[in-house]
């Protein structure tokens, strides 16, 4: 990355930008709820007037995403894309990789390994791709799908766009209300500051990623012999009320019980084909800023509402409805913050968080263009949950693919071999 003239930061504008590959210090990610690794902008030189327009036009694109719309697979119209893009031309899908080809080294640092979109294709072809036991070529709309960015590597992974439904998180309401109490704003710190920050170190995005993983591997002990939706629901049902689950007492159309029926791949004759027992529950990620009501108070929008997106108390939903992909207001001049970051965990079975890959990707393909390159990133989870200062929210979200897609082989390694 590098710092962009006023014209081209008019002309070169793609769809997705997420966040860039620094590697934290311990401290900054030992609970991933610290204060992160900086803002994007002032660590990749981006002015403040290319982060507004890059985000405007990420709200547009992922109106994809939005409840009403068809999550399936397809990419968006020409309407969409032109909506959402100044330089329709800017965003480029890499070219197709040799089935045959090995993928090279990555480039390793720390808890993070970096490498280029066409190498990432080639060990996504030798490792993910596989489908009913063999290896598939990347095709042409999975790479345009792919060149969209970190929410492009969970796009790619996942089959649907990312609708976000069924969001897990953890709040210590305890830790809350006792720095709250016993504790006060820091010097030059504002009121509207010290609540939010509270807010922000109360999340334990560890608890929020297992919370996430007990639900999945319940819905897949659910799934194994359901071969169809109501074995399935009464499986679910049954082992949720056996385990002393809240989510047991979920209403029968909340967005927990339906979640399978509202995968496009769970109606697709060679995903799910209405057939429980061919899905599974996988995992991916997002990070995002709370303030974003645009009829809360500015100081909400700047330093983050302490009151949205907690998960329920009981069960660890987070109702995403409100979840307009809206960046975090500047508090001070020059400021300006990135809106989300996407991250694909799928279905690991490493036992320890700290050991667990999350795969994710710098900003949308564009190799002649001012944003450069996509580089994609498989990071160690504490990496992964450190965030930046542009988030105060990290959810864990649970969806369903074809049980015949790999998404882990049966030890990840960072890098490759």
């Amino acid at each position: 990355m590098y710092k962009r003239s006023g014209f081209l930061a008019l002309t070169t504008v793609g769809i997705v930008l997420c966040t860039a590959g620094l590697t934290p210090s311990v401290s900054q990610a030992a609970g991933g709820t610290g204060d992160g690794k900086g803002s994007y902008a002032d660590s990749n030189g981006l002015t403040a007037d290319d982060v507004r327009l890059i985000n405007a036009l990420n709200e547009a694109a992922l109106d994809l995403g939005r409840p009403g719309k068809t999550p399936g697979g397809d990419l968006p119209s020409a309407t969409e894309s032109l909506r959402a893009s100044a330089a329709a031309g800017d965003r480029v899908t890499p070219p197709a990789e040799p089935l045959d080809r090995m993928p090279d080294a990555y480039r390793a640092h720390g808890d993070r390994a970096t490498t280029g979109i066409s190498n990432y294709i080639r060990k996504w072809q030798q490792v993910y791709s596989h489908r009913d036991g063999r290896v598939q070529q990347m095709t042409e709309q999975q790479r345009e799908q792919l060149s969209y960015g970190c929410v492009g590597v969970t796009w790619v992974n996942s089959g649907p766009y990312p609708t976000n439904k069924l969001a897990f998180a953890s709040f210590d309401e305890e830790k809350h209300r006792n720095a709250l109490e016993n504790t006060g704003p820091r010097p030059g710190e504002t009121r509207a500051e010290f609540e939010g920050r509270i807010a922000k170190q109360s999340f334990d995005e560890t608890k929020g990623f297992n919370r996430a993983r007990d639900v999945a591997s319940v819905m897949n002990k659910a799934l194994e012999s359901a071969h169809d939706e109501s074995a399935y629901l009464s499986n679910l049902k049954a082992e949720l009320t056996k385990n002393g689950d809240a989510l047991a007492a979920e209403d029968s159309r909340s967005n927990f019980y339906s979640a399978l029926r509202n995968t496009p791949s769970f109606k697709d004759r060679n995903g799910g084909n209405h057939d429980p027992s061919k899905m599974k529950a996988v995992i991916y990620s997002k990070h995002f800023w709370s303030g974003q009501d645009p009829r809360s108070p500015s100081d909400k929008r700047k330093y983050g509402d302490p009151d949205a997106f907690r998960p329920h108390r009981n069960t660890g939903l987070v109702d995403m409805s409100k979840d307009r992909n809206t960046s975090r207001s500047p508090a001070k001049p020059g400021e300006s913050f990135v809106n989300f970051d996407y991250g694909w965990f799928g279905d690991q079975k490493e036992t320890n968080p700290d050991n667990t890959i999350w795969t994710h990707a710098n900003h949308y393909h564009s190799p002649e263009g001012g944003m450069g390159p996509m580089q994609v990133y498989e990071s160690k989870f504490r990496n992964w949950s450190s965030g930046y200062t542009d988030f105060d929210r990290g959810t864990y979200i649970v969806t369903f693919i074809p049980k015949d897609w790999n998404t882990a082989p049966a030890k990840v390694k960072q890098g490759w071999p």
